[in-house]
């Protein structure tokens, strides 16, 4: 439960930032860190698949890890939260 209302206070003082600092739309940048694995960097682009997104790839030095940038045009904050809380259901995920 505490990890969810965490999360709560997150989203809620990302939208803040996000309407106080960003005219919408808006073109965003995501980016995340997931254990190497094809699977995981495939499910993160199904995602975003309807948003023609940019995407770019790179892989830890030592190959453990793949960090994923996302570039996408977004309607609202609201719709940037959406995606976030779709991206954090894949196991493993950080976002930054």
């Amino acid at each position: 439960m505490e990890k969810d209302n965490k999360s709560i206070e997150f989203y809620k003082r990302l939208k803040i930032q996000l309407e106080e600092n960003t005219s919408w739309p808006a073109v965003y940048l995501y980016k995340f860190i997931v254990p190497a694995n094809k699977n995981n960097v495939e499910k993160i682009e199904q995602i975003f698949i309807d948003n023609k997104a940019d995407f770019s790839k790179r892989d830890s030095s030592k190959g453990t890890y793949s960090s994923v940038s996302i570039k996408v045009l977004m309607e609202s904050p609201d719709c940037v939260i959406e995606k976030y809380i779709e991206v954090s259901k894949i196991e493993g995920v950080i976002s930054l």
